[in-house]
C-alpha cells in the first residue's frame, strides 16, 4: 500500500487510561515511590479490557497453555459489550439458506462505502459461522426456530436475515458466556484496574502501568506481549449510548503514545435510536433502543404523523444504514417536523403485544419502568453517539500494531467497519478476531516471557507516572474535571456531530485549545479513589482523542458514510483512502494510505448488488 503525506501538527499531551481484573502478583511485591506504594504484577501476556473482545483473546491464550492475565476498569463482567443488544451476524443461513460468507463481507464493505479493510471484513465473515456454533456449544442460549435452528433476524442494510440473537440481550448473554468458559479455564482477572501508560520505548511495549481504583495503589504490569482491548472513543460527545466513564478513548490514546499508528478516527457511527431526555429523564438521555426494535419491523413517524422514511428511503425504509437513518431523523427535526423534546416516534404497536414482549424483552421492562408500555404506544427516541469505525491500525492476521509485544482487537482498532459499521458486526468482530490475536500472542510468547524481570529502567518509568498521577490528585483549582468533561461533549456534538463543515470543525478546534488551557486550574476532590479523580484521567484521554477526531474530520473534504460534510456533500473517488495518524518527531501525522481490494468471490457478490428487501416486514 502507498501512503502519502498531508499535514502534520503537534500531537495534543495526554495522559492515558485503561481497563481491570486478579492476577499473580510478582513475589508478593509491594514496592513503593517516596509516596505512592504500588504492586508489581508479571503476566505472560496482558489484556487490558474485560469485554467479549478481550476475553476471547484470553481463552485462545488459555487454551495455549498460557495463563495470561485480564484487567478491567469495572467489576467483572460488567463490561460494554453487555450494552450490544441486539444480535451478532453469522450467514448461517438458518431462515435465507441462500446467504453465504460472501454476501455478508459485500454488504459490510458497501456499508463501510468501501473504505474496510478487506482482508479484516473477510476474515470475520468467514468464520463467523463457526464462532456462532462455538458460542452455541459453549451454552449461550439463542432463540431458536420451530424446528430447533438458530433463529436469525434482520438488521438495518443486511441482504438477509443473518443477525443471531438472545431475545434483546444479545451481548450480555454472550459475555457470561465468554466468562464462564474464561472461568473454567481459570484464567486469571483484576477488576477496578485503570491504566495510565504502556511501557514502551517507541518501538518495543514492555508492560503498562495503573493503579487500583478501590484502594488508590499504583499498579505495575510487566509482560512482554500486551493486548488492547478497551472499546472506542464514542462517550467524549455529549449524547451518547455509553456509560459515562466507558469508552473514552483510552485504548487509542495509550496506542498512539506507545508509537502506534491510528486509523479514520473522523469515523463516529450515529445510532439512530437513542432515548430522549427530556421525555425520559437526563440519566436515559442517549441510551441505545436497540436496533431489533426496527429488525422486527419498528416504524418512525415524525410529529406531524407521517412515516417520513418514505422520503430518505422508500425501498429500504428503517432498515437503511445507520448513517442515512441518522442523518434524515435529524433533518426532520431540524425542519421543525420533530417532537417538542427534539426526537421523532418509534412505533411498533403494529405487532402482536406478545409477539413484542418475546422478541423484545428488556425493551418493554425498560420502557414500562418509566411507564411507558411500548405495545401499546411510541418510544420518542433522537441519535446518539454510539460506536467509533476508526482506531488503532492493525495486521488481523495477527492483531499487531507495528509496536514490538503491543496488539489490539475489537472496538479499539479501526478497519472492519470502514466508514460506517453494519449493525451487528460489533459483536461479531470482537470473538472472530479475538481469537485469532489470541492464537497468534500465544505462538509469539516464548519460555522466557513466560515470568519476565523488572527492570531498573522500567521501574523507573512506572514511578514517574505515579508522581504525575499523584500530582494530578493533588490538583486544587476551581474547575472540576466533570465540568470540562461536560463542556468537552457539548463541543464535540455541536462541531462534529451528525453534520459537520469547515467552519464549524475550526471553531471546534478553537474552543478545544481554550478548554485545554482551562485543565491548568482543574481541580480533583478526592484521591485515587475518588470519581473525580477518574474523570480527571479520563479528561486527558479524551482531550485528545478528541483532537484527533476534530483534525481527521477537517482533512476529510467529502461525505463518506458516518462522515457527512454539509460543504462537500458527495462521495469523491480520491478520497477513497485511510487516513492513517501517527507522532513522528513530537508532531501528529496525518498521511492517507490506499485501500485494498477483496477478494474474488467477494467482488463477485458485490457485482450481483444483493439488498434488503424491506417489505418482507410489510
Amino acid at each position: 500500500m502507498t501512503e502519502t503525506a498531508t499535514d502534520d501538527r503537534r500531537v495534543p499531551a495526554a495522559v492515558a487510561d485503561g481497563a481491570g481484573v486478579e492476577s499473580r502478583i510478582d513475589d508478593g511485591d509491594t514496592d513503593a515511590t517516596d509516596g505512592l506504594e504500588y504492586e508489581v504484577v508479571t503476566t505472560p501476556a496482558l489484556v487490558i479490557g474485560a469485554g467479549a473482545a478481550g476475553a476471547r483473546v484470553a481463552i485462545s491464550l488459555a487454551e495455549a497453555g498460557l495463563e495470561p492475565l485480564v484487567i478491567g476498569k469495572r467489576d467483572h463482567g460488567d463490561a460494554h459489550t453487555t450494552w450490544a443488544a441486539g444480535g451478532v451476524n453469522a450467514a448461517l443461513g438458518s431462515l435465507d439458506p441462500e446467504d453465504d460468507w460472501t454476501i455478508h463481507a459485500a454488504d459490510t464493505l458497501t456499508e463501510g462505502h468501501h473504505l474496510n479493510d478487506p482482508e479484516a471484513v473477510e476474515l470475520v465473515a468467514e468464520h463467523m459461522p463457526d464462532r456462532i456454533r462455538e458460542l452455541d456449544a459453549w451454552g449461550t442460549p439463542f432463540d431458536r426456530t420451530d424446528d430447533g435452528r438458530i433463529n436469525q433476524r434482520y438488521f438495518g442494510a443486511q441482504s438477509y436475515r443473518r443477525t443471531c440473537f438472545v431475545g434483546d440481550r444479545t451481548g450480555e448473554a454472550m459475555l457470561e458466556t465468554l466468562i464462564e468458559t474464561a472461568r473454567e479455564l481459570e484464567i486469571p482477572h483484576r477488576e477496578n484496574a485503570m491504566i495510565t501508560r504502556l511501557l514502551s520505548d517507541g518501538e518495543r511495549v514492555s508492560g503498562a502501568v495503573g493503579f487500583d481504583m478501590e484502594t488508590g495503589g499504583g499498579l505495575l504490569f510487566r509482560s512482554d506481549h500486551v493486548v488492547l482491548a478497551a472499546g472506542g472513543f464514542s462517550a467524549v460527545y455529549d449524547r451518547h449510548s455509553s456509560r459515562d466513564e466507558e469508552n473514552n478513548g483510552d485504548a487509542q490514546a495509550l496506542a498512539l503514545e506507545a508509537g502506534a499508528r491510528l486509523l479514520d478516527c473522523e469515523f463516529v457511527q450515529f445510532h439512530p435510536t437513542g432515548m430522549v431526555g427530556d421525555r425520559y429523564g437526563e440519566e436515559w438521555d442517549g441510551r441505545l433502543v436497540t436496533e431489533a426494535v426496527r429488525g422486527e419491523g419498528g416504524r418512525f413517524y415524525n410529529a406531524e404523523d407521517e412515516r417520513f422514511m418514505e422520503r430518505y428511503s422508500p425501498d429500504q425504509m428503517e432498515l437503511d444504514a445507520r448513517d442515512v437513518v441518522a442523518r434524515a431523523i435529524a433533518r426532520e427535526v431540524r425542519e421543525g417536523r420533530g417532537t417538542d423534546n427534539g426526537g421523532v416516534y418509534l412505533d411498533i404497536t403494529h405487532r402482536d403485544a406478545e409477539y413484542v414482549r418475546d422478541r423484545l424483552p428488556s425493551m418493554v421492562e425498560r420502557f414500562e419502568s418509566l411507564g411507558v408500555d411500548i405495545t401499546e404506544e411510541p418510544m420518542e427516541i433522537a441519535p446518539t453517539a454510539h460506536y467509533t469505525m476508526g482506531g488503532v491500525d492493525i495486521d488481523f492476521q495477527t492483531g499487531e500494531t507495528g509496536v514490538d509485544g503491543l496488539y489490539a482487537v475489537g472496538e479499539s482498532v479501526a478497519g472492519v467497519h470502514g466508514a460506517n459499521r453494519l449493525g451487528g458486526n460489533s459483536l461479531a468482530e470482537t470473538v472472530a478476531i479475538g481469537k485469532l490475536v489470541g492464537e497468534h500472542v500465544a505462538d509469539a510468547v516464548a519460555n522466557d516471557d513466560r515470568d519476565p524481570e523488572v527492570s531498573d529502567d522500567q521501574r523507573a518509568l512506572a514511578e514517574r507516572e505515579f508522581a504525575a498521577l499523584e500530582a494530578l490528585a493533588a490538583a486544587d483549582g476551581d474547575v472540576t474535571p466533570q465540568e470540562l468533561l461536560e463542556d468537552l461533549g457539548d463541543l464535540l456534538w455541536e462541531h462534529a456531530g451528525i453534520l459537520r463543515d469547515e467552519a464549524g470543525l475550526r471553531e471546534g478546534l478553537a474552543k478545544l485549545a481554550a478548554l485545554r488551557e482551562r485543565t491548568a486550574d482543574l481541580r480533583v476532590d478526592g484521591d485515587l479513589t475518588s470519581r473525580s479523580f477518574e474523570y480527571a484521567v479520563d479528561l486527558s484521554v479524551s482531550l485528545t482523542v478528541a483532537e484527533l477526531l476534530l483534525r481527521a474530520a477537517l482533512e476529510r473534504t467529502e461525505s463518506r458514510g458516518a462522515h457527512y460534510r454539509a460543504d462537500h456533500d458527495d462521495e469523491e473517488s480520491d478520497w477513497r483512502v485511510n487516513l492513517v495518524l501517527s507522532v513522528e518527531e513530537g508532531e501528529l501525522a496525518l498521511r492517507r494510505r490506499d485501500v485494498g481490494e477483496p477478494s474474488k468471490p467477494v467482488q463477485e457478490a458485490l457485482k450481483e448488488g444483493y439488498e434488503l428487501d424491506y417489505h418482507h416486514l410489510e
